[in-house]
């Protein structure tokens, strides 16, 4: 009888502990085989086959659909390059170049991961309309209050989170991402 009771709570703690740490894995975000470039971060393994299991289940449960291998690579950035977490009563200066992509386009989503109503109808900037200086570069406001030149409305006073997609771009292909320079997120100010 002793060894029933055992087996019964050796089989309870195994049941709690596997199902407990799943549920925290999936809670989070992607956990393996991510790629750091200053404030943004990409999974270039998440579109395809040779993503984590974690992953695929994660993507599953939200109902994500990556970017695919062969389509271009996903950065997202949820604080600066300082390490402060993106807020939106803050007003934040992007800045530089882009990755080489035949496309690219720079998203702001709420905490939640939504797209934010705004009254400038405006949560996205590609790269065939983004004003540039005479070097190539460009520059992009984040903030609350409008800004001249490219501008990006917040409409959420917490956090929010940058999403940098690059299209048809041979770093989705396998190439080395180790050495991409990608743009500077700035905090210019808070109030």
């Amino acid at each position: 009888m002793r060894l029933l009771i055992n087996l019964a709570i050796a089989i309870a703690i195994a049941v709690i502990v596997g199902f407990g740490s799943a549920a925290l894995v999936l809670d989070r975000e992607r956990m393996f085989g991510a790629v750091t470039r200053g404030a943004w971060t990409a999974w270039p393994d998440t579109g395809s086959a040779d993503a984590d299991p974690y992953t695929a289940a994660m993507l599953a449960r939200t109902g994500e659909v990556p970017l695919g291998a062969g389509e271009g690579l996903a950065f997202s950035a949820d604080a600066d390059d300082q390490g402060s977490r993106l807020n939106g009563g803050c007003t934040y200066r992007i800045t530089g170049q882009t990755p080489p992509a035949r496309l690219w386009t720079l998203t702001v989503y709420d905490g939640d991961g939504h797209l934010m109503e705004n009254p400038a109808q405006r949560t996205v900037f590609h790269s065939r309309e983004v004003l540039r200086h005479e070097n190539g570069s460009f520059t992009i406001a984040v903030s609350r209050s409008a800004q001249p030149g490219n501008w990006l409305p917040v409409t959420t006073e917490d956090r929010f989170r940058l999403i940098l997609r690059l299209y048809d771009t041979p770093l989705a292909g396998g190439a080395t991402i180790g050495a991409i320079v990608v743009p500077a997120i700035e905090r210019v100010g808070c109030p």
